[in-house]
Formats: structure tokens, C-alpha cells, sequence
């Protein structure tokens, strides 16, 4: 099957409606990123919500089925969201394994010398090691990311065996899972996305393990041994009477998702309850831990 790609650009807030547009009249999907990607003036991107409002301009890529005439597609959705018909261009996307393509994007990821992250169509390089199975998915936590992979290496330091672990903000799963191979006794995971929930839960099972994991909304009335939260500044500011209450006298607490220049903010919010030790850092982005006071 042959595809077409619709590739257009235009104001920030026309995107949300004409994006809708699109999808209703048979847009395969939408896909939006800054139209000045690349130049001294783009804008850094760090997944917060809104993000692409912030943009002056969107450059926006619809893919569409040929047989769906793209042009007339496209016309239609420009009417229904009442935006007048920017330029534009189609590009022919030859046929392709798209499935295959995409993971070739993904091998498997060396965390620290015992445990790894290994996709489910690649042999483990190193079978004796703790290999978290996991594959790219709809819940953020595949382990490409640096704030996640700095909360693996503070669990492979801080988790001992029999420990209890709440995994707050769990996307995948990747950390609950990673606590109970590491030799945790329970792993908690809890987060506000129904689809990660679901995705953390067939994660775990295909690591063979037992971890329990909750929407935001259930009750929480764990005190663990362990907490880790892998979320964004904002979110763990907010979230810091709760998560501390959450860590038992003497526990042990890891903060991430934060940019460098966030740190000291969110640690503030945590002092009351956290005696921090020194923050560990990669590519920009830091993870914070401690002991519960």
C-alpha cells in the first residue's frame, strides 16, 4: 500500500483544530514539530503539556492512504476548521515494513554492568545479567530517556532485598519491574494514564514478575521502603506532602524528569521531609535522592 504525506505549515493556534480536521476526514495520523527545528531559533522541547502551543509556527505532517485523495482530504479539513488553505505539499511514501523499520530504531540498552534493557525481538548480549524485557510503546519509560536511566542505576544502588517500592508517575513499569528483579519483596507502580497501567501490567508479566499497579485515583495507602518518581518538575513540586508521606522513617527517595536548572526548586519543596544527598546527573537532567527524615 502506497502513502501519501501532507506537509504544511502554519500559526500555532491553528494546529489543534486543523490536526482534529484532519483525523475526521481520514488522516492516518498527524504529527506536529517546530517549524524552526534546527535553526538558532528553535524552541526546546521537553515534553510538557502544550508544548506546541508555544511554537510561533507548526510544521505539521499528515499521513493519508492514496485512495483517499490527499488533496481533496486535506480541503475538506481546512473547511471544517474554518482555516484558510495554506501551502502545502504531498510526498509519496513508497511502500515499506514499517514494523520492521521501526525496530531497527531499537536495540538493546546497556543501563550499568548488571542490568540491561532488551526489546522483545533481540537475543540478550548478556543473558546472565538482570534483563528487563521491554518494548517501545504507547507509556513513556522505554529507557532511552537519561532521567530514566539514572533511576535505574539509583535503584541498582539503593533497593535490597525483601524491600517494599513505590513506583509513582510508572509509565511502563520499567522501574517497579526493575525493584523486583533487583530483589524487592512488593513494587507498587501508580499512574494517572489508564494505558500505562495496562501497558505496566503486560510488561510485568512478560518479565515474569508480580508487580501491582494503579490508576492515580485508587487509594494509596502504601508506606515503602523505596520511592521513586520519574514525572516532570512541576508534578513532583505539587506531589511532595504525598510522596514524602509515602516513604517510611529512614526510607530512601528518588526525584526525576527534571532539567538541571529545575533541581534546586523541586528540593526546596522536599526539604522539610528529605535530607538529600548530591544529585546525579546526564545530558542535562538530574535525578535527586535521599533519606527520609
Amino acid at each position: 500500500m502506497t502513502f501519501t504525506a501532507l506537509v504544511l505549515e502554519l500559526q500555532s493556534e491553528d494546529v489543534e483544530c486543523l490536526s482534529e480536521a484532519l483525523l475526521e476526514a481520514g488522516a492516518l495520523s498527524v504529527t506536529c514539530e517546530d517549524a524552526q527545528a534546527g535553526t538558532a531559533a528553535e524552541a526546546p522541547f521537553f515534553d510538557e503539556p502544550g508544548e506546541a502551543a508555544s511554537w510561533p509556527r507548526v510544521k505539521l505532517t499528515a499521513l493519508c492512504r492514496v485512495q483517499h485523495d490527499p488533496e481533496q482530504l486535506f480541503l475538506r479539513a481546512c473547511d471544517a476548521a474554518g482555516v484558510a488553505v495554506p501551502d502545502h505539499k504531498l510526498l509519496s511514501i513508497p511502500d515499506e515494513d514499517w514494523v520492521a523499520k521501526s525496530r531497527e530504531q531499537f536495540g538493546p540498552i546497556r543501563v550499568s554492568t548488571r542490568l540491561w534493557i532488551v526489546p522483545t525481538w533481540h537475543v540478550p548480549p548478556q543473558p546472565d545479567a538482570i534483563n528487563l524485557v521491554l518494548d517501545p510503546g504507547l507509556a513513556f519509560g522505554s529507557g532511552s530517556h537519561p532521567s530514566t536511566r539514572l533511576c535505574l542505576q539509583w535503584l541498582e544502588r539503593s533497593v535490597a532485598v525483601g524491600d517494599t517500592v513505590l513506583d509513582y508517575g510508572c509509565g511502563s513499569g520499567i522501574l517497579a519491574i526493575a525493584a523486583l528483579k533487583l530483589g524487592a519483596r512488593r513494587a507498587v507502580g501508580v499512574d494517572i494514564d489508564p494505558d500505562a497501567v495496562a501497558a505496566a501490567r503486560t510488561n510485568a508479566r512478560r518479565n515474569s514478575v508480580e508487580g501491582e499497579f494503579l490508576e492515580s485515583r485508587a487509594p494509596l495507602t502504601l508506606t515503602a521502603d523505596v520511592v521513586v518518581a520519574n514525572i516532570l518538575a512541576n508534578p513532583l513540586k505539587l506531589l511532595a506532602p504525598m510522596l514524602a508521606s509515602r516513604c517510611r522513617n529512614g526510607g530512601r527517595i528518588a526525584l526525576s524528569g527534571l532539567l538541571s536548572d529545575q533541581a534546586s526548586e523541586v528540593e526546596k519543596c522536599y526539604a522539610p521531609w528529605i535530607a538529600f544527598a548530591p544529585a546525579a546527573e546526564s545530558e542535562g537532567w538530574v535525578c535527586l535522592s535521599g533519606v527520609r527524615l
